[in-house]
């Protein structure tokens, strides 16, 4: 893990909204699904200088230095999530 940020943080908290249902769908291909979100995650949240602190299932706790990498970070989840092909044509909102 790198170095938690000190003084004044900010938290992200994430999760795939109606993941039941979409595990539901697609049964054994939620495994893929999951590991595309968490690539994605986690490679959005690094670019803008977060720090995993915590990740269960497929919900994610980053904490941040600074509210305006958060907030970047946040719109780039959402950004890349909406262009990425899913399997089974599934929709992925975070």
């Amino acid at each position: 893990m790198s170095e938690l940020p000190k003084g004044t943080v900010t938290f992200a908290f994430t999760d795939i909204e109606g993941s039941t249902s979409l595990l539901k769908q697609l049964g054994d291909g939620y495994a893929a699904l999951l590991a595309d979100h968490r690539q994605l995650m986690r490679k959005a949240f690094a670019e803008h200088g977060g720090v995993e602190i915590d990740t269960q299932g497929d919900a994610f706790f980053y904490a941040f230095a600074r509210a305006r990498e958060a907030v970047a970070a946040a719109a780039e989840v959402q950004r890349v999530h909406a262009e990425h092909a899913w399997s089974a044509g599934a929709a992925v909102r975070v």
